[in-house]
């Protein structure tokens, strides 16, 4: 572990008995791994970052969704009858992900089992929002428990549209190669989306992406919003080592994306606030879209915890 409070670098080591988990406050509260103790060992439960890959947050185990999740069409959002130009910053022509990962986190306080980790966009320049607005995120290990607390608020003098979430990269086995997971997300809703963005309101799910039984990713490309989550169920990663995952979000996650790309170690699936080009969704009057509005002062939050179990 090292001592970063106060400061914005270096890695930051949380560690407990069941997990072990590394976090880069200069690269946007990243996580650069998280491992879990399992049949005698530690694993890499998250996808780890090469060490090359430390100050790059597409390469890091998970990252903060701030202050929107996903994409937003030709990085233009439209709210309260004004268009707002965000930049571009991803191949399809759109403004993804958000943006309070793309800059230092303050450490605010610090041990072995949490950190507590702040960004105020009035603190850099560049910052890929037309609005003031500040984000906490802790990360705190409990048991069996990986928590992640995030919070977002208004510092404008303006009311904003807003959203947020995490974007965790699963290991695709655990153990060794025979260590397959499986998965289960109750969500019986999904958009229907054309190059990664939807056209309407969410409908019943397809059976290539219904994962409300548990059953193995398969090798197909998989790159969907799901919605209309059973209450009081997680979602479950099962490896046949006898770990098992509970990813709980509270109910402000209103979305779960899940990305299954081809022939690649790892997966992800993310629990997220707004649809994909959610802003967008609202404009167009789609219900449901998970788009919410802060008022100056007003703030947002809601917890993910991630339970081990052997």
């Amino acid at each position: 572990m090292t001592d970063d409070r106060g400061s914005t670098g270096g890695l930051h080591v949380l560690h407990g008995e069941r997990w072990r988990v590394g976090v880069l406050p200069g690269t946007g509260a990243s996580l650069a791994f998280g491992q879990v103790h399992h049949a005698g060992g530690w694993h890499d439960l998250l996808r780890p970052t090469p060490a090359d890959g430390y100050g790059r947050r597409s390469d890091t185990a998970s990252f903060v969704l701030v202050p929107w999740s996903n994409r937003v069409r030709a990085g233009r959002l439209r709210f309260a009858g004004a268009t707002y130009r965000l930049r571009v910053n991803f191949g399809d022509g759109t403004a993804i992900h958000g943006t309070a990962n793309e800059f230092p986190w303050t450490v605010e306080s610090a041990d072995d089992s949490s950190i507590d980790l702040t960004f105020r966009s009035t603190d850099v320049v560049g910052v890929n929002w037309p609005w003031r607005f500040s984000a906490r995120v802790i990360y705190a290990l409990e048991g069996d428990r990986l928590t992640i607390r995030t919070r977002v608020r208004n510092d404008d003098a303006s009311p904003f549209p807003c959203g947020f979430g995490h974007h965790p990269y699963f290991q695709r086995t655990l153990t060794g190669p025979d260590d397959d997971v499986r998965l289960r997300v109750p969500c019986e809703r999904m958009y229907v989306l054309d190059h990664a963005l939807p056209a309407g309101p969410a409908v019943p799910v397809e059976p290539r992406v219904d994962f409300r039984a548990l059953r193995p990713l398969g090798e197909a490309f998989v790159d969907d919003c799901l919605t209309g989550r059973s209450p009081g169920e997680p979602i479950e990663l099962a490896y046949p080592s006898g770990l098992t995952v509970e990813v709980d979000a509270d109910d402000v996650f209103a979305h779960v994306v899940v990305f299954l790309p081809v022939g690649k170690p790892f997966f992800a699936v993310e629990p997220v606030t707004n649809a994909n080009d959610g802003f967008t969704l609202v404009e167009r009057g789609v219900e449901g879209a998970g788009v919410f509005v802060l008022t100056p002062g007003e703030e947002r939050a809601g917890d993910i915890t991630l339970t081990a179990r052997s």
